[in-house]
């Protein structure tokens, strides 16, 4: 390919992904999208992202991935005791997509996991078109379709993933 070929993409600047408390607008509107998109995506009763409150309780931290000024990822670790974490509110921007971001922060999760000696990190998420780039990258690293945690219930729409550390 060259220079002028529509297929080539740029490259992408490098991430700086910094805990957040939750103050700032950007990420209170990424936040605000991911609700959204979940609630648009999923059945009536089987959302089950965290709210800005969820999000500030103190067994969850909160991460976002930035370039420059510009917002472009989100991601939580909930700490559930036992040497066990669950991932929750993974977003991208979706002027980002495709661009490393959530690679960036699931890798950063899976190291800020270990770091805190946790051997199992689990995830619960939803089915359909919405959901299979996530499921893709969730695999990609390793973690494998499994039983319900925390008290989550199984449904038909809903499906957990682990990863052993």
């Amino acid at each position: 390919m060259t220079l002028g070929d529509s297929h080539t993409r740029q490259p992408v600047a490098p991430f700086t992904i910094r805990e957040d408390d939750l103050s700032g607008e950007a990420t209170r509107s990424l936040l605000a999208f991911h609700l959204q998109q979940m609630h648009a995506h999923s059945p009536a009763g089987s959302v089950f992202a965290l709210d800005l409150s969820g999000l500030q309780a103190p067994q969850v931290s909160v991460w976002t991935a930035w370039q420059g000024t510009r917002i472009v990822a989100v991601g939580a670790l909930k700490d559930l005791g036992d040497a066990t974490g669950e991932l929750k509110s993974m977003r991208t921007h979706p002027d980002h997509l495709r661009q490393g971001a959530a690679s960036a922060m699931l890798d950063h999760l899976i190291a800020v996991a270990r770091s805190r000696g946790m051997h199992r990190l689990s995830l619960e998420t939803g089915s359909g078109p919405a959901f299979e780039a996530a499921l893709a990258l969730y695999r990609k690293r390793g973690f494998v379709q499994g039983e319900a945690f925390a008290g989550y219930a199984p449904s038909p729409f809903n499906q957990f993933f682990h990863l052993a550390l």
